[in-house]
C-alpha cells in the first residue's frame, strides 16, 4: 500500500491549487519528493502537511463527500493500511535512509561495492546512454547512485528522511521471517527517465561541442513545469471565478470533472466478475512488472476500441538485447490472446499500443482509465 500512499502524495501535490502553492514552487517540492531519498526541512514540512490532509481523505468520516482523489471503493483493511502510512510520515522518528540506500546498493553490487565507480559509469555509458539517456550527466547520475539525490534545484540543507520511498518487506531471517523498513525501489534507472529524457522544446536536447547544453534535471524541471502550468491553465478556464467558489475537502483542482478513483489491491483479477465493469474501461495502462496480468478475461471490461498501453523493457537495465526483444515479444502475444491487436505502428521502444479488435479510440470514449 506504500505505493498507492506515494501515489496519492504526488497526485495531490501535482493537482494542488495555484492560490495555495505558486506553479514553481509546486514543480521544485515534486521533483523533490519524487527524486530524492532526502529533503529539504521546508519541503518535510510540506510533506506532513499534505499526508495531514490524505489521512482526512481516507478516514471514514470523508467518505461521503468523494473529492477528486476518491478512496472509497478501497477496502476497509486497505484505507486502514493507507491512515497509517500517512500517520507515519508525519512522525519525526523516521529512520535515516541513508543507512538503507547504502545497503541496498551494497547489496545489489556485492563484491563489486568497493569499485562502485566503474559499475555506475557502466551502467551510464553503455546501457542508459545506449537507450536514449544521453543528456543523463555523470555527476547528477553518480551522486544519485550514490544518494539516491537527483534534484537539486536550491541551495540548503537537504538532511530530512523522504519517508514516501520507505517501505516495509517481509524477509526470512534464520527460521523465521522479519518485517524490514528501508528502501526497496530503482537502483539503476534513476528517476531521470521519468521526465528528463525528453522534450518537445527541442532547444532543452541542444548539444554544444558535442556536449548537452541543458542537464536531466533542467529537462526535468522544464517538463513538469509546463504540465502544471497546463493544468492549472486548463482549470482556470472552467473556472473563471474560482475565487468565489467553494474549496473541497482536498483543496484541489477538478480539472475537467475527473475524478481518479483508487480500487482494491485484488481488484483486477475480480473486475470482470462485476457487471458494473463491463465493457467500462477504454484506456488500460500496464507497466512492465504486471504484464502477466494480461489475460483474456481483460476483454471482458474494456469498452469497444478500447486502448492498452503496455509498458516495454527499455529501461529495465538488468536485462540484455536478447531479453529485452523476448519480453517484447512476450508482451504483444499476451495482448493478442486477449483481444487487442496493435493499433499503429510502433514507433516508440518504450511502449506498446493496443487497441481492442484493432479499432482506434474514439474522442468520446476517453473516458475511463
Amino acid at each position: 500500500m506504500e505505493v498507492v500512499a506515494r501515489q496519492m502524495l504526488l497526485l495531490h501535490l501535482a493537482l494542488s491549487r495555484p492560490e495555495s502553492m505558486g506553479v514553481h514552487e509546486k514543480t521544485e517540492l515534486f521533483l523533490e519528493v519524487f527524486g530524492n531519498s532526502e529533503l529539504r526541512s521546508q519541503t518535510e514540512e510540506a510533506l506532513h502537511q499534505v499526508a495531514r490532509q490524505l489521512q482526512r481523505c481516507v478516514s471514514e468520516q470523508e467518505m461521503e463527500t468523494r473529492g477528486v482523489l476518491d478512496a472509497a471503493l478501497l477496502k476497509f483493511k486497505e484505507r486502514d493500511q493507507l491512515f497509517r502510512i500517512f500517520q507515519q510520515w508525519v512522525r519525526s522518528s523516521t529512520p535515516s535512509i541513508s543507512t538503507s540506500w547504502d545497503a541496498r546498493l551494497r547489496q545489489h553490487l556485492g563484491t563489486r561495492y568497493d569499485s562502485r565507480g566503474g559499475c555506475f559509469d557502466w551502467d551510464l555509458a553503455m546501457k542508459l546512454h545506449q537507450k536514449g539517456g544521453g543528456v543523463i550527466s555523470k555527476q547528477q547520475y553518480f551522486r544519485w547512485r550514490e544518494r539516491g539525490f537527483a534534484f537539486e534545484m536550491r541551495e540548503g540543507i537537504y538532511n530530512r528522511t523522504n519517508a514516501t520511498l520507505l517501505s516495509t518487506r517481509v524477509l526470512p531471517h534464520r527460521a523465521d521471517k522479519v518485517a524490514v523498513r528501508g528502501y526497496w525501489g530503482d537502483m539503476v534507472s534513476s528517476p531521470y527517465i521519468s521526465f528528463g529524457i525528453e522534450s518537445q522544446d527541442q532547444s532543452l536536447l541542444r548539444t554544444q561541442n558535442g556536449t548537452h547544453v541543458k542537464t536531466a534535471q533542467d529537462i526535468s524541471f522544464a517538463n513538469v513545469e509546463t504540465l502544471f502550468q497546463a493544468l492549472s491553465s486548463r482549470w482556470r478556464s472552467t473556472h473563471p471565478e474560482s475565487n468565489q467558489e467553494p474549496v473541497n475537502t482536498e483543496g484541489l483542482m477538478n480539472v475537467g470533472g475527473v475524478t481518479v478513483s483508487f480500487l482494491p489491491m485484488d481488484s483486477l483479477s475480480k473486475l470482470p466478475e462485476k457487471k458494473k465493469y463491463s465493457k467500462f474501461f477504454h484506456t488500460i495502462y500496464c507497466s512492465a512488472s504486471l504484464s502477466h496480468q494480461i489475460t483474456p478475461s481483460l476483454k471482458q471490461i474494456s469498452s469497444p476500441g478500447a486502448v492498452l498501453v503496455m509498458e516495454l523493457a527499455r529501461f529495465l537495465l538488468e536485462l540484455n538485447k536478447e531479453q529485452e526483444e523476448s519480453f517484447k515479444h512476450k508482451v504483444f502475444e499476451l495482448a493478442g490472446a486477449a483481444g487487442f491487436e496493435p493499433w499503429t505502428q510502433q514507433e516508440d521502444d518504450s511502449h506498446a499500443i493496443f487497441s481492442l479488435n484493432g479499432e482506434g479510440m474514439t474522442s468520446e470514449a476517453q473516458t475511463h482509465v
